[in-house]
């Protein structure tokens, strides 16, 4: 099955984060995979989708905190990278959990719908996996299926 097959086939919306999430895992790589969708009005994020919902359910909102993240990301409007789990540990309370997980380096690429950020889809690795070439790579190829998987996701049902 190929992306647009899967997310065409989609009922639920995991389903089409599922698409989304093999698509990343047969492009960049991905030992854990998240989306957050966002209400920047209201400040809230939710985790919207987890490949680990074990260490990171997809439940309930929490408020988003002003940082150089949310700067970056949402200011800015740039994909955030990060390389080492020292680099994570600066802008994630959580950095812990992700080192236990194998994890140290992560890609945000913001997903955004009529000039406002929605959402972001995280993808995380083990250290210096995401090198510049893989963040190119994700750019330039990921972009589009996640805002038809964001699309997809939110004709299926309320997202945040």
């Amino acid at each position: 099955m190929t992306f647009n097959t899967d997310l065409a086939a989609a009922t639920t919306q995991d389903a089409a984060w599922k698409a989304l999430q093999d698509l990343v895992q047969s492009t960049v790589g991905a030992k854990l995979f998240t989306i957050m969708t966002v209400d920047m009005d209201a400040m809230l994020a939710r985790r919207a989708y987890s490949s680990d919902p074990v260490n990171y359910p997809a439940a309930g909102t929490k408020e988003i905190a002003p940082n150089r993240w949310l700067d970056h990301v949402h200011g800015q409007g740039k994909t955030f990278v990060a390389n080492t789990l020292a680099e994570i540990d600066t802008v994630f309370p959580d950095a812990d959990l992700i080192g236990k997980l194998g994890c140290g380096s992560v890609i945000n690429l913001p997903i955004w719908q009529d000039g406002q950020l929605v959402a972001t889809m995280n993808i995380l690795h083990a250290e210096q996996h995401y090198t510049p070439d893989r963040v190119t790579l994700t750019e330039e190829t990921l972009t589009s299926p996640a805002h038809a998987a964001y699309d997809k996701a939110r004709s299926l049902g309320p997202l945040l």
